[in-house]
């Protein structure tokens, strides 16, 4: 059940992040229905991507962490939206960006949307 819980908040963060910046959007669906799938299907690819190449990542660029003190977090964050745009490129549907500057800001509010909503969902 976390896992689809999981699911629906990237997919409700990166609904937001398209709706807030110009050069994001989600292609596909041509019915609300169908852009709700297409939003679901490339939140469950982030969460993939974030899942299995993140922490790969993460090690690799350990000392860019420790000398910009946490920083790098944000690139690293718009490397993996960058990864799962380039992924649905294969397709005629999915995540598209326009630069990497879209895809830091994308990253961010997808991070904190996801954090703000990961808190509210949390009833431990």
């Amino acid at each position: 059940m976390g896992f689809v819980v999981r699911v629906l908040i990237n997919g409700v963060a990166i609904w937001l992040a398209t709706l807030l910046l110009p050069g994001l959007e989600v292609l596909g669906g041509d019915s609300t229905g169908g852009r709700i799938g297409v939003i679901l299907l490339v939140a469950l690819l982030f969460g993939v991507v974030n899942a299995v190449v993140k922490p790969i990542v993460k090690l690799i660029s350990l000392p860019l962490y420790i000398l910009t003190l946490g920083l790098f977090t944000l690139v690293v964050n718009a490397l993996m939206l960058m990864l799962t745009a380039w992924i649905t490129e294969q397709t005629d549907w999915g995540l598209r960006i326009d630069n990497f500057g879209t895809a830091v800001v994308g990253a961010l509010i997808i991070s904190v949307v996801s954090f703000v909503l990961s808190a509210v969902t949390n009833r431990d």
